[in-house]
């Protein structure tokens, strides 16, 4: 772990903590007769029957967010290939014994009942009346951290952010953290790896027929649900309401000067082509010196692996607490004990504001005195033994830019690389496409 430590990944923020209630569908399917083979993704089928629930959900939430609905056949084309993307995902999470086990479950579902205010039965409830059983729920949540934590691995532990990528930032973006927010909605149409100069030609001609409906008025959610390749796409495109830092590059260059309602050019980046609506903007001007407590913390991190279960995991923990409250060095047990980089430094992570930490580690850290330490913490790196050095008030206007820039960046990065990552094992996933097969 690079630092416990950016906050835009925390586990559960697996896009469960607001309880919509709409799960994909992996649990194989009762046999009927009708059933039949519409993708075979490696040594793996999708069926009729899977692809169909998954288009019936997507529906019945599309209805809910009052998204106009593309037609029936485009909804099957666009979910059979995320399908098939994610069970490429799941393939690669199997082969390299990536593991979600019971514990760390019953754990996401007891944050999630919270989150929502609910208790576990409570939440139980509220999932049977939706049509959720509970059985599928839980092998969905399970789903969702494991591609969050394969996206962890594969991509967002390789994403490196310098000192001089943030003196360039802040350089060319005075304005980026002057408190405005921007509205933005997308539409993407994915280039295949190492596209030919032919398959570009053919997806601008793509991209200019879909500029063409909308100048002609054809809303852009409903455009977006049926030729979007982005994740998003389903949902009409939406990215929500985002500071300028927190939008892609190529996004934030173009929205800063586009007025409420427009649609920028057609773009293109590495992951293919883009056309982008800025439907609102709001707020700006936030210029105020800012004060802020801050924390000198240091930590011992212990991963969970193969050999090495949560429940090991927090008794080594414990072990090491017990030797500390009885005057070992904590420094000393950290360059022994720990799996962070901070280990060679004691485990000291300097100077903390609040949001640096993810959310489990914070709430541990913000609740001990100068020189305690924690119970063993979990979060989503691990499990950690946390200590507090010493807290002071300080004048962070500047050192906020750079950690709000780091932030900024290393999510940007990570987007970028995640989007190759999926491309490159799309492509290198065999395929054999059955959908309009009789």
């Amino acid at each position: 772990m690079n630092r416990p430590l950016s906050r835009s990944r925390s586990l559960l923020a697996v896009g469960i903590a607001s309880l919509v209630l709409s799960f994909p569908l992996h649990a194989a399917p009762q046999a009927v007769a009708v059933d039949r083979i519409v993708a075979v993704v490696n040594d793996e089928v999708i069926t009729a029957l899977q692809l169909r629930a998954r288009v019936d959900q997507v529906v019945r939430q599309l209805q809910r967010q009052g998204v106009e609905l593309p037609p029936r056949e485009v909804l099957e084309q666009q979910l059979l290939e995320r399908l098939i993307i994610e069970r490429a995902q799941l393939q690669l999470a199997r082969e390299t014994s990536l593991r979600v086990d019971d514990a760390m479950l019953e754990r996401a579902i007891e944050r999630i009942a919270a989150n929502n205010q609910l208790s576990i039965d409570q939440l139980r409830e509220t999932l049977e009346q939706d049509g959720v059983s509970w059985s599928r729920f839980r092998d969905e949540i399970r789903t969702e951290i494991l591609l969050t934590r394969l996206r962890e691995r594969e991509v967002e532990s390789r994403v490196v952010v310098t000192d001089a990528e943030i003196d360039n930032f802040l350089a060319s973006n005075p304005d980026a953290f002057s408190g405005e927010e921007f509205e933005v909605a997308h539409i993407l149409l994915r280039a295949p790896e190492q596209a030919s100069p032919e398959q570009i030609e053919a997806l601008r001609g793509r991209a200019e027929s879909v500029m063409a409906r909308l100048r002609s008025g054809e809303d852009f959610a409903r455009v977006a649900a049926e030729v979007s390749d982005a994740p998003d796409g389903l949902s009409g495109g939406s990215l929500g309401w985002r500071p300028l830092d927190r939008l892609p590059a190529l996004f934030a260059d173009v929205v800063r000067d586009m007025r409420p309602g427009e649609t920028s050019p057609i773009l293109r980046s590495a992951s293919g082509l883009h056309i982008v609506r800025l439907v609102d903007r709001r707020g700006g001007g936030d210029t105020a010196v800012a004060q802020m407590e801050q924390t000198r913390a240091r930590h011992i991190l212990i991963k969970t692996s193969e050999v090495l279960s949560d429940a090991d995991a927090e008794a080594r923990l414990m072990g090491i607490r017990e030797r500390v409250v009885n005057g070992a060095d904590f420094a000393e047990l950290a360059r022994a004990n720990s799996a962070d980089l901070s280990a060679a430094k004691g485990g000291d992570l300097g100077w903390l504001n609040p949001g640096d930490t993810v959310p489990e580690f914070e709430r541990a850290m913000d609740a001990l005195q100068p020189g305690e330490v924690s119970m063993p913490v979990e979060s989503p790196f691990g499990w950690h033994l946390i200590q507090v050095v010493e807290r002071r008030v300080q004048d962070v206007t500047d050192e906020r830019k750079r950690n709000a820039a780091r932030a900024a960046l290393r999510e940007r990065k990570a987007d970028e690389a995640y989007e190759d990552w999926l491309r490159q094992l799309r492509d290198s996933t065999y395929v054999d496409l059955r959908l309009d097969r009789e």
